[in-house]
C-alpha cells in the first residue's frame, strides 16, 4: 500500500493519543497544525513531527499531504472539514463530526464531488471485535434483534468554563458521549430509527447536563439510552435479540463481549482487537478506505447526526453559532 501522509489539525489529548497510534502504525507524522503556534511545535517536539506549519493554508496547500485529522473543539470540525476537502484532502474527523445534520451533508457532499474519503473517527466502527459482533448479528445468532439498551455516564469536573459545558464550544452530554452510545445502536440496527422521543435536564451554562431517549425503527427495533456528564455509570451495552443477547462493557473501544444465548443459557465468549489500539484501527481503516477509494462507515455517521440532531431539535436547544 502506498504511504499516507498526515498532517494534524489541534494538538489536544486527543490528538497527543492519536499522534502515538500515527508513530506505530505509519512511524512517522507529517505535518501539524495549532492556532497557537507553541503548541504545535511542542506538540512536534514531543513525538516527533516533521512540520510545523504557522498557519492553516500553509498545511492544507501542501501538496505532500494527503490525509486531514480533525481534533478541534466540535465547533470548529465543520470549518475544518470544509476547508480540506477544498484543498482535496481526505479527512479523518473526531466525533462527532460535525454539531448538526445540514454541516455534514454539506461535507458528503464535497468530498463525493471530488473524489475523497470523509470519515468519523469513532472507535466502535473500527474497532475489530464490533465488526465481528455484526457478523453473528446479520448471521442470526441471536435471532431477530429487537432491544438495544446503552448507557454511557461521565462525571465531569464541576467547571462551567470547561469545553465540556460551554455551549459556545457544542458541548454537552450528546456531543461528547452520546454520539458513541448512538454509534453503537445504530451499528447493530437493520435501519434508521424514525420515531424518537427524549427528555433532558439543562447545565447551567444551557448545554444538556444528562438525558434520556428512546428510538424505533419501521423495523420495530427499540433503542433505550441513558446519558448523563455529572454522574457515573458503567459503559454498557446490550444487544437482545428473540434467542440471545450481547452484553459489551466499556463499549467505546471494547475487545470483549459476552453472547447469552436465551434457550439453555449457555455463554459465549468473545474477543478480538486490543483495546490500547483503538486509534490505530481508525487510522488502518482510513488509509484502507483512500487506498480502495470505498468508505464503508459514511452511512452509521449520517444517520446517527441525523439522529442527534433531532433530539436536539426536539429539546429546541440550539448553539450560539448554529
Amino acid at each position: 500500500m502506498k504511504k499516507y501522509n498526515w498532517g494534524i489539525i489541534g494538538t489536544g489529548q486527543i490528538a497527543c493519543s492519536f499522534a502515538q497510534s500515527l508513530l506505530r502504525v505509519n512511524n512517522e507524522i507529517y505535518g501539524a497544525y495549532n492556532r497557537h503556534v507553541e503548541k504545535a511545535q511542542t506538540f512536534a517536539q514531543t513525538y516527533p513531527v516533521q512540520h510545523v506549519y504557522e498557519n492553516l493554508d500553509d498545511l492544507l496547500n501542501d501538496e505532500n499531504i494527503d490525509i486531514i485529522y480533525v481534533s478541534t473543539p466540535h465547533n470548529a470540525h465543520y470549518e475544518m472539514i470544509i476547508k480540506a476537502l477544498q484543498a482535496h484532502k481526505h479527512v479523518l474527523c473526531e466525533k462527532a463530526i460535525t454539531v448538526n445534520d445540514r454541516q455534514l451533508e454539506e461535507a458528503v457532499s464535497i468530498a463525493k464531488e471530488n473524489n475523497l474519503i470523509l470519515m468519523e473517527a469513532m472507535t466502535i466502527y473500527h474497532m475489530p471485535l464490533y465488526k465481528q459482533l455484526r457478523q453473528i448479528v446479520e448471521s442470526g445468532k441471536i435471532g431477530q434483534v429487537k432491544m438495544i439498551q446503552v448507557n454511557f455516564g461521565s462525571c465531569k469536573e464541576y467547571d462551567v468554563h470547561n469545553r465540556f459545558f460551554s455551549k459556545d464550544l457544542a458541548g454537552g452530554a450528546l456531543l461528547d458521549i452520546g454520539v458513541y452510545a448512538t454509534a453503537f445502536a445504530r451499528y447493530f440496527l437493520q435501519s434508521c430509527p424514525n420515531t424518537l422521543i427524549t427528555t433532558n435536564q439543562y447545565f447551567e451554562t444551557g448545554v444538556d447536563e444528562q438525558s434520556g431517549i428512546i428510538m424505533k425503527n419501521q423495523d420495530g427495533q427499540m433503542v433505550v439510552m441513558a446519558l448523563t456528564m455529572r454522574a457515573k455509570q458503567p459503559k454498557r451495552g446490550v444487544v437482545a435479540g428473540e434467542d440471545g443477547y450481547i452484553e459489551i462493557n466499556d463499549y467505546p473501544r471494547a475487545s470483549q463481549a459476552t453472547i447469552t444465548y436465551t434457550v439453555d443459557g449457555h455463554q459465549e465468549h468473545i474477543q478480538a482487537g486490543d483495546t490500547s489500539l483503538g486509534l490505530d484501527y481508525e487510522i488502518i481503516d482510513m488509509q484502507n478506505a483512500v487506498f480502495e477509494g470505498n468508505e464503508k462507515t459514511l452511512t452509521f455517521t449520517r444517520d446517527v447526526m441525523k439522529l442527534l440532531t433531532e433530539i436536539r431539535t426536539q429539546w429546541g436547544m440550539v448553539y450560539p453559532f448554529e
